[in-house]
């Protein structure tokens, strides 16, 4: 794949984009400018790159945020105004051409990808403000051990809240390991209540990312309400991990606007960064379970099915 293909890399697919697609960049002349590139040079690399004239790719995407905007119940005149036009009339004929149908008739869209428009390049808008870059059809195939990686991962994590709803309260938030940190942009985990909390939450978190939901607001740590948390996410999370594979989507990337330079994910990088914290921060839970005095399993997904399937 060339160096400046949108998708070679993540600083080249963000950079590409956050020229093409800035809120201030309305004209070639002004995308070009923020890529340091004249406007002939800009666009020939955007074309042979993405496939399409970034003119173009921006109109098209910020029609797709029209529209999903539209099915979020905004007006039709707000959503107009919104997406650079200036009449009504000229964002309806561009929305109606592009659509088959009038902004009015709009309706609502649950689907990630209702508001999706034909692209060459899989570049979409994804909301509330990221992008979603779609790999080729049937990439990687279905994944049957990473479904069930996830399940199991899921299962035992409703297992071990379930647990920790019979710890008194000192024992479940006792600082066990002093300024232990998981990730650092997480922070400490040094309780039971730590450890199982920013466990629950980076699913919510991921969830919300890919289902195109706010960033979700934190809730209360107690071990009923972690589970309480847990059950609302996890059918959903599963259901987006066996979708993903069903459609062999694994190299689809998400585009986080919300992101601080924003920051391309490559689903199948999604799912493993959620797996394998997710382990670790289990049997990190398991061990201080039993130093508090509780008895557990090991965790192990072969006992885990073997259990299912007798």
């Amino acid at each position: 794949m060339p160096e400046d293909t949108p998708t070679a890399g993540r600083d080249r697919l963000r950079e590409l984009l956050d020229a093409v697609l800035d809120e201030d960049n309305a004209t070639l002349t002004e995308m070009a400018g923020d890529a340091f590139a004249s406007p002939w040079h800009f666009a020939r690399q955007v074309s042979r790159g993405a496939g399409e004239a970034p003119v173009a790719l921006r109109r098209r995407v910020v029609l797709e945020r029209a529209a999903w905007q539209l099915g979020q119940g905004r007006s039709v005149t707000d959503v107009a105004f919104a997406a650079g036009y200036e009449s009504v009339e000229g964002f309806s004929r561009a929305f109606t051409r592009a659509y088959g149908r009038t902004p009015g008739q709009a309706g609502t869209a649950p689907a990630r990808d209702a508001h999706w428009l034909p692209a060459p390049n899989g570049i979409h808008f994804h909301p509330p403000t990221s992008l979603w870059v779609a790999g080729r059809p049937g990439q990687g195939g279905g994944d049957e051990v990473t479904a069930l990686l996830v399940h199991h991962d899921l299962e035992d994590t409703r297992a071990l809240l379930d647990t920790a709803t019979g710890l008194p309260d000192e024992e479940y938030r006792r600082v066990r390991a002093p300024a232990l940190q998981v990730l650092a942009w997480d922070g400490p985990e040094e309780s039971l209540a730590g450890v199982l909390e920013h466990h629950v939450w980076s699913t919510e978190v991921w969830l919300a990312a890919v289902e195109g939901a706010d960033h979700p607001a934190r809730g209360r740590d107690d071990p009923a309400s972690l589970l309480a948390r847990h059950q609302e996410a996890a059918p959903r999370w599963l259901a987006f991990v066996r979708d993903v594979s069903r459609r062999g989507a694994w190299g689809d990337r998400l585009v986080d606007a919300l992101c601080d330079p924003p920051e391309s994910f490559v689903l199948g990088s999604v799912v493993a960064h959620v797996l394998t914290y997710g382990a670790h921060r289990r049997q990190l839970a398991r061990h201080w379970l039993r130093a508090a005095g509780v008895p557990v399993d090991a965790g192990d997904p072969i006992d885990w099915l073997r259990r299912r399937t007798s």
